[in-house]
């Protein structure tokens, strides 16, 4: 069995070969097609024409056969009519076959078969040819019996001949009668159809020659014919390839006025246009981002100022009066918020301008994990939610940089615990040969079909009226997203309302390895790891996708293991990162 799969794999692959230059190109299909539809006109009109001549040269043929036997039956009566009473009958047919042998031979066409049936019975049958001996096998069964019963018949035969090929023909019969002694004599003409089977072949060697040359030459006509319309197609696919790899300058060349031409223009202008219009939204996108670059280190300095101020205030407040004082609170509070919320704009508009790095190492995540949990459970303990950990008893090593990954897992871990609604919150690592995962599960409020996939947008909060309590920017999971994009892992996430959220982390144990799978079920309760169908593209999810199957960012998964139930949402996302919790 495996020696005939390692023969069956080399064949599927090459079979695949042609399978897939057919499917990709336009032209060759429309040439095969035009050629195979014009062998099938050319074989059916050649097979009408070749019918019709034939049926033609036949019934000519047969016509002149008939004649020709007809006025040779009516000689050969008049002859037996007028022998002497006396005449020997064996004598007369003898001479009647002689005279008709001459007559044949003076022009070569025909032979004679001639059979005696003797009044009193018994058979005896006299042969004459005038080119060579004819033998009676020739003439046929049914002939020989229809000759009895009809005065002129017909049929196609074989000639045979004793030192000579066989050769197609036509025998013609009638049966005479000597009214003397009462015998009958059966007279049956050959007529050879050689020459005309030479005919018919030649002809049908000429209609094979004609149909192979009409069928090249349609072929040719096709070819030409299909490039003209599908080379401008090509031209246009690989401009729009170039178009979508960023080179924004390509255009097609213009030649003519029809109506290619006029497509190539239209094409060129919309190139153009698209051109301009992408432009213009990086101009404005390079503007907001070094607006928010620039807003966010200019209130750096004024910042620092009320900060000072803040901290003198903060750390008076027992000595003013007990309204002042929980404001210098409240100031202080709004202030670490407001700082943070610097940070996380100033670290998104990083990752905007493609300035963001990573500093690897090779990193224990049971060990990240543990840092994250142990500096949350304060925040668990005041939500009345606990935090269990299931670590696998061997080290989970990873390529990654330690820092973004705790920042990582930390907004996953305190959005959890805020949405947790004060039940348990799971956190659990596995690893394979090929891939690390960490997942945190919760069992509070959960996703509403869709939010699995928006839950990574910048601002975006699943309840707006929800009070945050844990001092979140809205920021944490899209910066988490951009983090585990630059470690080319999944972010993705599961959740259903009244069941919980699931987030699942997923990253490759060497920066740069590519991701087909995860150590982790996405969706609760599904075991064993998934094997996923390839990503669509290495970004985010966008709104609106939201389920397992939608794409995914960044060589993520399609797909979930399995398909979440109709209620529930999940969405593959990639990395992120951002410090504190994000919205939800």
């Amino acid at each position: 069995m495996q020696s005939l799969a390692g023969i069956l794999r080399p064949a599927a692959r090459l079979a695949r070969r042609p399978v897939g230059v057919w499917r990709r190109s336009l032209h060759l299909r429309v040439v095969t097609g035009t050629l195979v539809l014009s062998a099938l006109v050319t074989v059916f009109v050649g097979w009408i024409l070749l019918r019709q001549v034939t049926d033609g040269v036949l019934h000519a043929k047969v016509v002149a056969s008939v004649g020709e036997a007809s006025a040779g039956f009516r000689s050969a009566q008049a002859a037996i009519d007028a022998a002497e009473p006396s005449g020997d009958p064996s004598e007369l047919t003898t001479q009647l076959a002689q005279d008709i042998a001459l007559r044949g031979a003076s022009g070569g066409l025909y032979d004679v078969v001639l059979d005696v049936l003797p009044a009193e019975g018994g058979s005896q049958t006299v042969a004459r040819s005038t080119r060579a001996t004819v033998l009676p096998s020739s003439i046929p069964a049914d002939l020989r019996s229809q000759v009895h019963s009809a005065q002129v018949a017909y049929r196609y035969t074989m000639i045979r001949r004793a030192n000579e090929p066989d050769s197609p023909g036509i025998a013609v019969g009638s049966q005479l009668l000597e009214p003397r002694s009462g015998a009958t004599l059966d007279i049956y003409y050959l007529f050879d159809l050689q020459q005309q089977q030479d005919t018919l072949n030649l002809l049908q060697r000429s209609l094979v020659a004609v149909g192979v040359l009409i069928v090249v030459l349609l072929g040719c006509v096709a070819w030409f014919v299909t490039r003209q319309v599908v080379t401008p197609v090509r031209m246009a696919r690989q401009v729009a390839e170039r178009l979508a790899a960023g080179l924004l300058d390509q255009r097609m060349r213009v030649r003519g006025e029809d109506d290619l031409a006029r497509l190539a223009g239209s094409f060129n202008q919309m190139a153009t246009s698209l051109q301009r219009q992408i432009r213009q939204l990086e101009e404005l996108s390079r503007v907001q981002r070094r607006f928010v670059s620039d807003v966010s280190h200019e209130l750096r300095t004024p910042l620092t100022t009320v900060r000072m101020a803040a901290d003198v205030l903060y750390e008076a407040r027992r000595e003013f009066d007990p309204s002042v004082g929980r404001a210098s609170e409240l100031l202080q509070a709004e202030l670490d918020r407001f700082e943070a919320l610097l940070g996380d704009l100033l670290e998104i508009s990083r990752f905007d301008a493609g300035a963001a790095a990573l500093v690897l190492e090779d990193a224990d995540l049971r060990e990240i994990v543990r840092r994250v949990v142990d500096a949350a459970r304060p925040i668990a303990v005041r939500k009345g939610s606990g935090l269990e950990l299931h670590l696998p008893h061997t080290a989970v090593v990873a390529e990654v940089d330690s820092r973004r990954i705790e920042r990582v897992l930390r907004n996953l871990v305190i959005n959890a615990i805020e949405y947790g609604e004060g039940r348990d919150v799971v956190v659990r690592v596995a690893g394979d040969g090929e891939a690390a995962a960490v997942s945190v599960r919760d069992h509070g409020i959960g996703l509403k079909p869709g939010e699995s996939a928006m839950v990574f947008e910048r601002f975006w909060r699943a309840d707006p009226a929800r009070a945050r309590t844990t001092g979140g920017t809205g920021l944490g999971l899209a910066i988490a997203l951009e983090d585990v994009l630059l470690h080319g892992g999944w972010l993705q996430a599961w959740g259903e309302p009244g069941r919980g959220a699931h987030f699942r982390l997923t990253l490759p144990r060497t920066v740069g390895d590519t991701l087909d799978h995860s150590p982790i079920a996405l969706v609760p309760g599904e075991g064993g790891p998934p094997r996923l169908a390839r990503a669509a593209t290495p970004r985010a999810l966008g709104p609106g996708s939201s389920s397992a199957s939608s794409p995914s960012p960044a060589g993520s998964p399609s797909s979930a293991p399995t398909a979440p139930p109709p209620s529930s949402s999940s969405s593959p996302s990639a990395p992120s990162g951002g410090t504190g919790g994000g919205a939800r």
